[in-house]
């Protein structure tokens, strides 16, 4: 092969990113700049009005923070419950570990709209679990648990564990066993050495799963749109109301494209704090 030819191998790559994100993502630009009247549709006058209502008005600043709250709130609960799987699942015999990974990954094979609607059964006022808390005597009047932030919670946490786990799984596997035990053999307990040596070397594992599981929370639609109902409104759901209840595109186009720079940004970001931390390691 000619020097410099290899670069055509990515040529398949960039042609399904460009077709795929890239293209439709720019087609959003002009459209969200255009004026929008009802009954009229998009007109040929140019503004910039659905941009700074996003960045000024309380009411899309409250979607926005609630939002970013959700996404960071369900990564921390996904990495809290998921680490500790994780964990044993990588220091499992390979005879088990296939067995039990199946069963992490198995809930993933069900359908969302099913899932989410198993969980609305679940959730509701006289769904299983408000039946269980006052059996327990735990509570005296049903807990509301749709239409608010910890029914979203408990929902997505759920949907979202198997990926944090296979995350964790293939960078605490990665970690060599050899490691661990000289720490023990120099004198170091059981806790010392995971906070010393498993921790930090599974960082890279940490912060993948935590990209992902967030950038998947705050776009997902089919759960905030079900459990959430049209009352409590995230960044995703918004957009939809715009796009296909309101038919205001130009509004629905500027918000998307926020979401779309809020996602970069963080992907960005992460990596550069990756990168800085393997320069420091």
């Amino acid at each position: 092969m000619r020097r410099g030819s290899g670069a055509w191998l990515l040529a398949p790559a960039l042609v399904i990113l460009l077709g795929a994100f890239v293209l439709p993502v720019a087609m959003m630009v002009p459209t969200s700049v255009h004026r929008y009247v009802p009954l009229i549709g998009i007109t040929g006058d140019l503004t910039a009005t659905y941009y700074t209502r996003l960045l000024t008005d309380s009411y899309y600043l409250e979607i926005i923070g609630r939002t970013l709250a959700l996404g960071l709130t369900v990564t921390l609960a996904t990495l809290v419950i998921g680490y500790p799987v994780a964990f044993f699942l990588a220091r499992t015999p390979s005879r088990w570990r296939n067995w039990l990974t199946i069963l992490i990954v198995f809930p993933l094979l069900l359908n969302l709209v099913v899932r989410t609607f198993g969980w609305i059964a679940l959730l509701a006022q006289n769904g299983l679990v408000n039946q269980a808390l006052r059996a327990l005597g735990l509570v005296d009047s049903p807990v509301k648990l749709l239409f608010n932030f910890p029914g979203l919670l408990i929902a997505m946490t759920h949907i979202f564990l198997p990926f944090m786990v296979l995350v964790l799984i293939g960078a605490i596997s990665n970690i060599p066993r050899d490691v661990e035990d000289a720490a023990r053999v120099l004198g170091a307990s059981w806790g010392s050495a995971f906070w010393r040596i498993t921790l930090p070397l599974s960082a890279p594992g940490i912060l993948s799963g935590s990209i992902l599981v967030f950038v998947l929370t705050i776009s997902a639609l089919v759960t905030p749109r079900l459990l959430g109902g049209p009352t409590y409104q995230v960044m995703s759901t918004l957009i939809y109301d715009e796009f296909l209840q309101r038919l205001n595109w130009p509004a629905g186009s500027a918000e998307a494209l926020l979401l779309t720079i809020m996602v970069l940004a963080l992907v960005y970001l992460s990596g550069r704090l990756a990168r800085r931390t393997g320069a420091s390691a």
